[in-house]
């Protein structure tokens, strides 16, 4: 499911799933249990966007502070615009405390930053400036409702504007006299594009004629064309599936090309010259992912193709950003499996045209694989400077830096200081194979305080999608056990099963068709490699995973009961026969998953659903779901519990959090949900078991607060 999605030295051993390990992070000596806590987890800051001046003397970039549980007014972190001088390293806080700032931009002259945020009592999300050299901000253009996305044109003096459309006034009279029926997926405001002037005391922001959804929109930097992702319709489906790239005329909104991209797509953005549209986007309608970088001509290019891929599409590897660098090459980040490589290609491969220029360089790889998770890219108009978000096995994301001539990225953030005197449990990577041959790989961390010989209790930590993939970076957050369970004497094991991305297409589309067939034994057979390598304890191991994660644990829970002892069930399917009656996405299922619908397969759908094998279930499950939840309905968790709680065969506990979707976002209901898991693994992996531990949570351990997280600038 979407959304949620959930991420050297080699060593032979004479087993049939001998897997291969690459180290990572060394240890100190340190009282661990005490200062990994989920409460010390969740004060963890990070980088979460970044922006490079057009001269590359600046970063501007956004810091996540999240909120204290109990003590603050719940709700999502705190997001705070902070700019970095790239000489001297010099950071100022421009916009902090309890703010919401949202994109951001610098203005094509470079002096000042854009952002979206809510201030001095806007009832609607606004469009700010405010320079560089110091000032207030400056509110440029409000909408009577919320404004999502922004662009600039060339020159500066006109902004593009994404907000939905307001209520009519009618519907607002009915709605004030008690009339508020919602009629579903029919009466969802459209997103349009409004076209503003950037001058104090300007007219009336004005509408385009657009039709359909628009999700993004970037202004030529060389006249006055906007490139837009348009929707047929503002439901969830229509944007994973139909979500196609138009360029209109700023005048009146004239469609002037339409680009007919297969399938999902990623981000879009201009070539400086204007003569392409950059696209990370599907390979096909049944790609799972959006992660092909392709070219689409904008209409100056005379006799070039429609459209071009740089790269070949057998790469094993997914673009998650690209920058263009000139009129002639783009900067690409790739994610390579479990590493990621920061890339300069031609626009042209060898292969696309005959007559190449002579005089275009070879793909070069300047930030090789194994330097860090790197997961967005901003760069300077000429191309020499970059700012990128990175994080690794040791740190959350953060701000880094490079420029032309450098040897490396430069590290120019420290977020969170005191991790710097933490213990970490050993991060590394294993490979296996599978039943079938199949290689795979994932991550790996070690119980902190590991001793030679000793068997330890693992926790399988499953991503989602299952179109996503973990990477060797940062693998601790309220969901993810990682160093917290460390702490505890727990290994946790996070795996690449067929159908993750990171690997290109072919290896995405391995379990289409066949939902928790060969992806979920992977799961198994990755669970034998590690007791093989004698590290750990096949009696004593437990299943955790968010949205297809959850799937993967509710089947772990019930048709391999026998293999696992406890698990956590978080925004799970049980039911693949009623999933598709309450889901946002059942379109999305059916071309990039299931490949059939359910009443082309009714017994398939059945015998792949939980709840068949919910009598032979002996394994505790503590099950966990927002009760606002779109994509994986809560009736799914209900379901589950429902039929185990009948079998009464095994202990079985279901939470719901109001308010929350498909993942926990407040910080409170975050807080509650990393205290249960640790609490059910701690009591059925290494406690007594038996009957389920006491439902109430005590928010304030004694552990808490014992190991401060400092921001250091």
């Amino acid at each position: 499911m979407k959304t949620f999605a959930f991420a050297a030295t080699l060593s032979l051993l004479a087993c049939a799933f001998a897997p291969s390990r690459v180290s990572a992070t060394e240890t100190k000596p340190q009282d661990a249990r005490a200062a990994w806590t989920p409460q010390v987890v969740e004060q963890l800051r990070s980088v979460s966007a970044v922006s490079m001046s057009p001269d590359g003397k600046h970063v501007a970039y956004t810091l996540g502070v999240p909120r204290v549980a109990g003590k603050d007014e719940d709700g999502v972190p705190w997001s705070e615009l902070h700019v970095l001088d790239t000489a001297d390293g010099r950071q100022r806080a421009f916009v902090t405390g309890k703010s919401s700032v949202g994109r951001i931009a610098w203005t094509p002259d470079g002096k000042s930053i854009a952002y979206l945020a809510k201030r001095d009592g806007d009832k609607e999300t606004t469009l700010y400036s405010i320079r560089v050299d110091g000032g207030e901000s400056r509110k440029l253009v409000g909408l009577d409702t919320s404004i999502s996305a922004f662009s600039f044109s060339g020159d500066g003096t006109q902004v593009a504007l994404i907000a939905p459309q307001p209520p009519s006034k009618a519907r607002k009279e009915r709605e004030d006299k008690g009339f508020k029926p919602q009629v579903y997926e029919e009466d969802g405001a459209f997103a349009r594009v409004w076209i503003a002037s950037t001058r104090e005391g300007a007219e009336k922001p004005r509408q385009l004629e657009v039709e359909g959804h628009v999700h993004q929109v970037a202004w030529s930097p060389k006249d006055d064309r906007l490139a837009l992702a348009v929707a047929p319709t503002p439901l969830v489906d229509d944007e994973y599936m139909r979500t196609r790239v138009r360029t209109v005329d700023v005048r009146d909104g004239t469609v002037l090309q339409k680009m007919e991209n297969p399938g999902k797509l990623g981000v879009i953005g201009w070539s400086p010259d204007a003569r392409w549209v950059g696209t990370i986007c599907a390979a096909d309608v049944h790609d799972p992912s959006a992660g092909r970088f392709t070219l689409w001509n904008s209409g100056l290019n005379d006799k070039m193709p429609l459209s071009i891929t740089p790269l070949p599409e057998a790469i094993e590897a997914d673009c998650a950003a690209f920058a263009f660098q000139d009129g002639n090459n783009v900067m690409l980040v790739l994610h390579r499996g479990l590493e990621s490589s920061f890339e300069k290609v031609p626009f042209f491969g060898a292969t696309m045209l005959p007559d190449r220029p002579s005089d275009l360089e070879p793909t070069k790889v300047i930030i090789p694989a194994g330097t860090g998770i790197l997961t967005a890219v901003s760069l300077s108009k000429d191309g020499q400077h970059a700012a990128f978000i990175v994080h690794k096995a040791e740190h959350p994301p953060e701000l880094y830096t490079m420029s032309h001539g450098d040897t490396g990225p430069k590290r120019r953030t420290t977020t969170n200081a005191s991790l710097a005197d933490m213990t970490f449990g050993k991060q590394e990577v294993v490979r296996w194979k599978a039943r079938d041959g199949l290689d795979l790989e994932g991550v790996l961390v070690r119980p902190i305080g590991e001793q030679a010989g000793k068997r330890y209790p693992l926790i399988l930590s499953v991503h989602g999608g299952p179109e996503a993939h973990e990477s060797n970076g940062w693998s601790t957050n309220y969901s993810r056990p990682g160093q917290i369970a460390a702490a505890r004497g727990f290994a946790v094991f996070y795996p690449n099963y067929r159908g993750s991305t990171g690997r290109g297409v072919a290896f995405s589309k391995l379990g289409q068709g066949d939902a928790a067939g060969k992806e979920f034994d992977d799961l198994v057979d990755a669970v034998d490699s590690l007791v093989a390598m004698g590290l750990v304890d096949r009696a004593k191991v437990g299943i955790t995973g968010g949205s297809y994660g959850g799937y993967a644990t509710a089947w772990c829970s019930t048709r391999y009961s026998d293999r696992f002892a406890a698990g956590v069930m978080f925004v799970g399917i049980s039911d693949k026969v009623a999933k598709l009656g309450t889901t946002d996405i059942a379109d999305e299922e059916y071309y990039v998953h299931a490949l059939k619908r359910p009443w082309e397969a009714w017994d398939f759908f059945r015998e792949r659903s939980p709840i068949a094998y919910a009598d032979q279930c002996k394994t505790p499950l503590l099950i966990l779901h927002g009760k606002d939840d779109p994509r994986v309905d809560p009736g799914q968790s209900r379901s589950m519990y429902r039929h185990l709680k009948l079998r009464g065969k095994a202990p079985v506990r279901l939470v719901l959090y109001p308010g929350e979707g498909h993942g926990n976002r407040k910080s409170a209901s975050r807080m509650d949900y990393a205290l249960r898991m640790m609490q059910w693994f701690e009591h059925y992996l290494q406690g007594p078991g038996g009957a389920m531990p006491p439902y109430e949570i005590d928010y304030a351990t004694p552990a808490a607060g014992t190991q401060t997280v400092s921001s250091a600038f």
